[in-house]
């Protein structure tokens, strides 16, 4: 791994591709154990969490179904302070055990806005699965029940990641050079 430009600012590396695969069968396996026989759906917030959703939905097991939707409250390389639902959910939840799958967690202002409407359809359970947290910078009651990796409080790109756009193709993660 190498420095990297994306946009106008440079980026070094963090985690490895290798690490991030680790870890992510490594969460597939909790969630296995922990949803045997239960049938869970995940809901898959876009656009972050796509290629972490779609390499933790490989390595589960148990059966199971994957919803999407879009929310987003990130222009540039901060938080807008507002969340905005661009694509909605038509799945039934209730008495379903819902996972909601995010990227990052940092200001939980996304899941903050957006748990309420799933409780509103009465799942039978709601646990948040997440590639990546940032506890320093959370401001809201949101805690993840499975972390992929807990990270300081910088702004990062690839494996799902962007700014403005760029750089969620990487399968390795950078943080922004100081």
């Amino acid at each position: 791994m190498t420095t990297i430009q994306v946009h106008d600012k440079t980026f070094t590396p963090y985690i490895t591709a290798a690490q991030i695969q680790q870890r992510v069968k490594e969460l597939g396996a909790q969630i296995d154990k922990d949803y045997a026989g239960k049938k869970p759906i995940f809901i898959s917030i876009l656009n972050g969490s796509f290629i972490f959703a779609a390499d933790l939905f490989r390595c589960i097991t148990v059966e199971t179904e994957i919803s999407f939707i879009k929310l987003a409250s990130y222009k540039g390389t901060s938080s807008t302070g507002h969340v905005v639902t661009a694509i909605g959910m038509e799945e039934r939840l209730e008495g379903r055990h819902v996972i909601i799958l995010e990227d990052i967690i940092d200001t939980g202002k996304t899941l903050s806005a957006f748990i309420p409407e799933i409780m509103q359809r009465h799942p039978a359970s709601l646990k948040i699965a997440t590639f990546l947290t940032k506890p320093e910078a959370l401001q809201h009651d949101v805690h993840a029940d499975y972390v992929g990796f807990e990270i300081p409080n910088n702004f990062v790109v690839g494996y799902g990641l962007d700014y403005d756009g760029l750089g969620r193709n990487l399968p390795e993660l950078y943080t922004l050079a100081q």
